[in-house]
């Protein structure tokens, strides 16, 4: 896309999205395995979506991290060659995996997936990566995936909160991305994948944590933090693993950010015409499925929400009615469907 739009002032059509694509193996290099012996259907649903997709710029998570970047260059590849182009890539180690040397579970052992800094069975499972048409200012690039849960102003911390003097807030990461335009104005993609909200005890642990991860850009935004507010313009979006309606967790972090005076929730929409009986929340907003093995049916769980100084020209879920071609192959791919804004950088 990436398209000069005529008018008083000269003006940037992009199209922003983000994508759960489950490309997660069940140990370190498996990933890269699949994406080069081509005979994986997740992966070539993956690349097809994508493909369909035509995003500018896309941010992935469930993506596993590697030391070079080998498996998400892979990708790239298979990108290109699908007609799908991205000369541009960025990824950081994540917290997932990454060894605490603490027990943090509580269940006697070390070095189990929960014991480390956010659930992984090896580091850099279940990562994030940002794919771009357009030039990542890398070198520029701000992470604060090493932030301390119990410094966050506000924070829900459970207690005891075990390790508190080493645990990071961030179960995968906390990015912001600058991506330059055409024009010389940046923009900054704050970027995250929480914890799911469920998997823990009476504490409530994860659910704590998940507000927290979401709770962390307001803070950022509001300049409650000992870091620089991002500059404007600006979008966070990934995967919150929460919905502000519906299933589990504890809805106000993200309720927050979709009403936060500084941001704007287009609501993306899909069109799958699917219906969950005993859900509040209206269903064509779902990004998720979730009905299988007595899950909680479709939830709203990835999100897009530019700065309010961003003119959104359209946005929506790629989840097309079940007649659609395209929506066996979402299906095969992840869980999860794409959603995407286009909008107007002056």
């Amino acid at each position: 896309m990436a398209a000069l739009l005529a008018g008083p002032v000269l003006a940037e059509t992009l199209r922003i999205a983000t994508y759960n694509a489950a490309l997660t193996r069940a140990g370190p290099g498996l990933l890269l395995r699949d994406i080069l012996k081509g005979e994986d259907p997740q992966i070539a649903a993956v690349v097809a979506v994508i493909a369909a997709l035509d995003a500018d710029v896309l941010v992935l998570t469930a993506v596993d991290y590697d030391y070079g970047l080998v498996a998400l260059a892979a990708l790239a590849d298979r990108l290109a060659a699908a007609g799908a182009p991205y000369p541009y890539r960025f990824a950081r180690q994540p917290n997932t995996g990454l060894a605490t040397g603490l027990d943090l579970d509580g269940n006697g052992y070390l070095g189990d997936a929960r014991d480390a800094q956010g659930y992984g069975r090896f580091a850099g499972e279940a990562g994030m990566a940002v794919l771009s048409r357009l030039p990542i200012m890398a070198a520029q690039a701000r992470d604060f995936s090493g932030y301390l849960w119990r410094d966050l102003p506000g924070a829900l911390l459970p207690q005891p909160l075990v390790g508190a003097d080493i645990q990071r807030l961030a179960t995968t990461a906390h990015w912001e991305v600058p991506v330059a335009m055409p024009s010389g104005t940046t923009l900054r993609l704050l970027v995250w994948y929480a914890t799911p909200p469920i998997f823990d005890g009476p504490e409530d642990r994860n659910g704590r944590r998940n507000h927290d991860e979401a709770a962390f850009w307001a803070r950022l935004i509001e300049g409650a933090l000992p870091f620089a507010p991002p500059a404007a313009p600006f979008i966070v979006l990934g995967d919150a693993n929460l919905d502000p309606v519906d299933g589990d967790g504890l809805s106000a972090g993200i309720a927050a950010l979709l009403t936060h005076p500084a941001l704007q929730d287009p609501a993306p929409r899909g069109s799958s015409g699917r219906v969950d009986p005993g859900q509040q929340g209206d269903p064509a907003l779902d990004t998720a499925d979730y009905t299988a093995a007595d899950g909680p049916g479709g939830l709203r769980v990835d999100y897009v929400l530019p700065s309010r100084d961003l003119h959104v020209e359209a946005s929506g879920v790629l989840w097309p009615p079940d007649t659609d071609p395209l929506a066996a192959t979402l299906a095969a791919a992840s869980r999860h469907r794409p959603v995407w804004v286009d909008v107007t950088l002056p």
